[in-house]
């Protein structure tokens, strides 16, 4: 089981335009498709929809849209009650592949709702292979709270991986804490706020991603996984440092690209692969993802087979 906790999550309407998007005109837009989104729930969906068991954690009352939509994928999830409607973010995809993703702030979560879903992911640790923190933190929220609950959960003996950037992810990775999450899957320009640098030369130089990441695997992460984009990703471990280059795709859309990249890492993880299949079924999920139009996910005959090189970095 792979629990995943989005405390921040969104109803995603992406919007597919025929021609180029102008602003200040009126343009129609060919579809519109609705889906459950935020970080954690795009990791559950993902791994949902290659047949593991995954739980989805997040806070949202009984009608909301978001579970509605859960429902009708089959996700799984566990739902701490609020008072207001899941946020609603809009993307808009041109025929081309850029795409403009209008996010807005998550309503405000009372201490209340925050010691309710620590009580939940508490609940679901002991039969958890992995537990995911995933996505920004809403109003309300202190910016530890994913450090305390990576101590707390690594106290039960649960594996913990998180995904997030800002004071979230700097508080979480401080040095001198007593726990750090087994895994992070930052991209470059994460990976450069966590040690202060300047993110240009990684996201240029996959073996200076891998140095940078050293050092947050030297401060205990065990594993460091770093999304490069088009690139490919990084992988760190005490073992090695490997990097992976992404397979020739046609790029529509960079929505859940890297939140299905880290589904992929974890489901390689979960079938015993070695390091450097994890990372090629990290990279192989990631290009799918981007492959593919608006907030939609890969499934698992989307993720290409072929047109992955891994190469360990000489650090």
């Amino acid at each position: 089981m792979i629990v995943t906790l989005t405390p921040n999550p969104s109803l995603d309407r992406t919007m597919a335009l025929a021609a180029p998007l102008v602003r200040g005109e009126v343009q129609r837009a060919e579809s519109a498709v609705d889906d459950p989104g935020g970080k954690g729930v795009n990791v559950a969906r993902v791994i949902t929809s290659a047949g593991r068991p995954a739980v989805a954690v997040l806070p949202a009352h009984h009608d909301d849209p978001v579970l509605h939509a859960l429902r009708e994928r089959g996700v799984l999830h566990r739902a701490v009650p609020v008072p207001h409607a899941v946020r609603a973010n809009v993307t808009v995809t041109e025929p081309d592949g850029t795409t403009t993703k209008l996010n807005v702030p998550g309503d405000k979560l009372s201490a209340d709702v925050v010691e309710a879903l620590t009580d939940v992911l508490l609940r679901e640790a002991p039969g958890a292979r992995w537990i995911v923190l995933c996505g920004s933190l809403p109003p309300g929220v202190p910016t530890g709270w994913y450090a305390e609950l990576t101590a707390l959960l690594s106290s039960h003996g649960c594996r913990v991986a998180l995904d997030t950037s800002g004071e979230p992810l700097l508080t979480a990775l401080a040095p001198g804490r007593s726990a750090y999450p087994h895994l992070v899957k930052p991209n470059t320009e994460e990976l450069a706020e966590s040690l202060g640098l300047d993110p240009e030369p990684l996201a240029a130089d996959p073996v200076a991603t891998a140095r940078a990441a050293r050092t947050l695997h030297e401060r205990g992460v065990a594993e460091v996984l770093v999304t490069l984009g088009g690139a490919g990703a990084v992988l760190v471990t005490a073992d090695a440092a490997w990097h992976a280059t992404a397979p020739r795709i046609t790029a529509r859309s960079t929505v859940g690209a890297g939140d299905s990249a880290l589904a992929g890492y974890l489901l390689a993880e979960i079938d015993t692969a070695e390091p450097v299949a994890r990372l090629a079924r990290a990279v192989g999920y990631g290009s799918a993802a981007a492959a593919l139009p608006g907030s939609e996910l890969p499934t698992p005959h989307q993720v290409l087979p072929t047109g992955i090189a891994v190469t360990t970095l000489s650090l």
